[in-house]
């Protein structure tokens, strides 16, 4: 063989290569989609810190701005004035209210003494909420408008300005 044919048989094979790499991270892609829970659903409901829950038919109807935090999170420890800012300039037009990530009560609470949150807490006990709605940095945001996931993401310094756009 010479040189050259041996470079175009290199290169069809490194296309060939490409080709079936490209369709099994595809094939990987859609089983991951279609195995992941639909984005607006969840399989069960959230309990709340004071009572209550919070399901995806909740979900399902109106406007709803959620904040996902935990108290381990360096980014999450102003939280309250945060969360309590959303609600006061959202509270009229949306029901806002926080998930916290895989912590237990006693720790949310004791987070929480003294500290005066103007917005429901609900426990996403396990993960699965926050991995359902791709919250992979805290703290996140989630916003659904009329059952319709806006925004699944984090949570920005500007949250005003992030979720305005959102609602309208």
């Amino acid at each position: 063989m010479t040189s050259g044919t041996l470079d175009r048989a290199r290169r069809a094979r490194s296309m060939v290569a490409g080709i079936v790499l490209a369709g099994i991270a595809l094939a990987a892609l859609g089983f991951a989609l279609r195995a992941r829970p639909a984005v607006g659903q969840s399989t069960a409901s959230l309990p709340g810190l004071k009572g209550g829950s919070l399901s995806a038919s909740d979900l399902g109807r109106g406007n709803h701005v959620l904040v996902v935090w935990a108290s381990w999170s360096p980014r999450c420890r102003d939280i309250v004035p945060r969360v309590n800012e959303i609600a006061s300039r959202f509270g009229g037009r949306a029901t806002v209210a926080t998930v916290n990530f895989q912590e237990e009560p006693a720790a949310i609470e004791a987070f929480l003494s003294g500290k005066s949150l103007s917005a429901p807490v609900y426990l996403d006990r396990g993960g699965d909420f926050s991995k359902a709605h791709a919250v992979t940095t805290l703290p996140g945001l989630i916003v659904f408008r009329d059952g319709e996931v806006r925004f699944q993401g984090r949570l920005e310094g500007d949250a005003l300005g992030q979720i305005e756009p959102l609602l309208k």
